[in-house]
């Protein structure tokens, strides 16, 4: 299977044309390049290049959880990955450490007086699992602009309707004369329901929406009463309710009821940042491109595409034809930096270890990426992975089979700098 494009610069580190694996390993071995960066895997030649190299779009299809990143030239896609963002994370840490505080205060200074409305929020606040979608975002535009001739940048500029998900009836000429959110609704679920039948989990047919609580018996088309289902499910059920049709299935019965109360999470994360997503991008000075959800969606099932996030940002914007270079994508995940807290607390609240103030142990630090090489015992053999370091020079390894514990620093070398990301192939 095809890989990414390998990203080029020149001894001035000035980005060229990406080229492919095969091309990257005779350099490197012909010793006319050296690796410059691992993630995304970048060599840097050791001459000058004058030719000025092809125009590059970057295409970006944003998401809640999982934003698309696709790098497109002459209608060839030569790079692809999804970034995985860590947005719930981040509430939940906040929400730890708001408990924390609440409770040392609590302990410790009950005199002290509760203040309210003491602090003011700039025009354009936005909350900080919602921020770090916007930032992990212009990361990685920022990087790739460094190591590819990027010319212009394609953003899908989605938009859920979220009143009429919630109120379908509600009136005015402009609902009256759109026909976005047809679309979106069904885009929203099919996404809420992972584009599978909601009772067979049949995936490789054509989904009809559905109405949970019948509409002839005065079930209502609010998108908290709609799923998706196949055709087959959807005429056997009829208009029959969904404890009637599911008898005797409890289990089935249960999740469907339990995700159909799902919130809007998603859809309002996306609202909330796809303007300042775009204010960001608008500022880097480069052509911006806006597509819209419906365009993006007639190009991939145009194209004949498989639905993933890559792909969706490859058909993002204007596309007559596509062809795939690469068939596999970078994954990458935001993992943070770790935290500040020095003191480890128990389910109470209470401190009962603390942490220490130094980061590097041997010359590594917890969450590089290294590749430790074990000549015999019981772990021998090559371990790939991110390493968690501990002063006394023993060392866990985080690879895609699971943690190998115990590894000396002798062994291991690194490959790729802590930045706050974790990356699988």
């Amino acid at each position: 299977m095809s890989t990414n494009y390998v990203l080029v610069l020149d001894t001035n580190r000035k980005p060229l044309n990406p080229c492919k694996p095969g091309m990257a390993r005779s350099l490197l071995k012909a010793g006319k390049a050296a690796v410059f960066k691992q993630y995304p895997f970048t060599i840097i030649l050791n001459k000058a290049v004058d030719d000025a190299p092809k125009p590059v779009q970057l295409k970006i299809d944003p998401g809640s959880k999982v934003t698309g990143l696709a790098l497109v030239q002459d209608d060839k896609v030569l790079w692809g990955a999804e970034l995985y963002h860590r947005g719930q994370q981040i509430k939940a840490d906040l929400e730890d450490r708001r408990k924390l505080r609440r409770g040392r205060r609590n302990r410790k200074t009950r005199y002290r007086q509760p203040r309210f409305l003491n602090r003011t929020r700039p025009e354009g606040w936005l909350a900080p699992s919602m921020l770090h979608r916007v930032l992990t975002t212009m990361t990685w535009v920022r990087r790739l602009t460094k190591f590819v001739p990027v010319t212009g940048i394609s953003l899908e500029r989605v938009r859920f309707d979220m009143q009429k998900m919630i109120n379908p009836e509600v009136s005015g000429v402009d609902y009256q004369q759109g026909e976005l959110q047809g679309y979106e609704v069904r885009e929203y679920l099919l996404e809420k329901w992972n584009r599978q039948c909601a009772y067979c989990q049949a995936t490789d047919t054509r989904l009809e929406v559905d109405h949970i609580h019948p509409k002839s018996k005065g079930g209502s088309d609010r998108v908290s009463n709609l799923t998706v289902a196949c055709h087959d499910c959807n005429q056997a059920k009829g208009n029959r309710n969904i404890t009637d049709f599911l008898s005797g299935k409890s289990d089935l019965l249960n999740r469907i009821l339990s995700q159909v109360k799902q919130p809007l999470l998603d859809a309002a994360a996306v609202n909330s940042t796809r303007n300042k997503i775009a204010e960001e991008l608008i500022a880097t000075g480069l052509p911006i491109e806006f597509g819209t959800g419906g365009q993006t969606k007639y190009n991939r099932c145009r194209l004949d595409l498989p639905k993933t996030h890559w792909l969706d940002a490859a058909c993002v914007g204007v596309v007559v034809h596509l062809t795939l270079e690469t068939k596999q994508c970078l994954t990458i995940t935001a993992s943070g930096h770790g935290n500040r807290q020095m003191a480890g607390v128990d389910k109470y609240g209470f401190p009962y270890r603390h942490r220490t103030r130094q980061q590097v142990h041997f010359g590594f630090r917890s969450g590089d990426i290294v590749r430790a090489v074990v000549p015999k015992g019981k772990k021998a053999g090559t371990h790939l992975g991110r390493v968690l370091c501990r002063k006394s020079g023993s060392f866990d390894i985080q690879t895609k089979s699971g943690r190998v514990t115990g590894i000396n620093h002798k062994y291991c070398s690194t490959i790729h700098g802590r930045d706050g990301y974790a990356y699988v192939f």
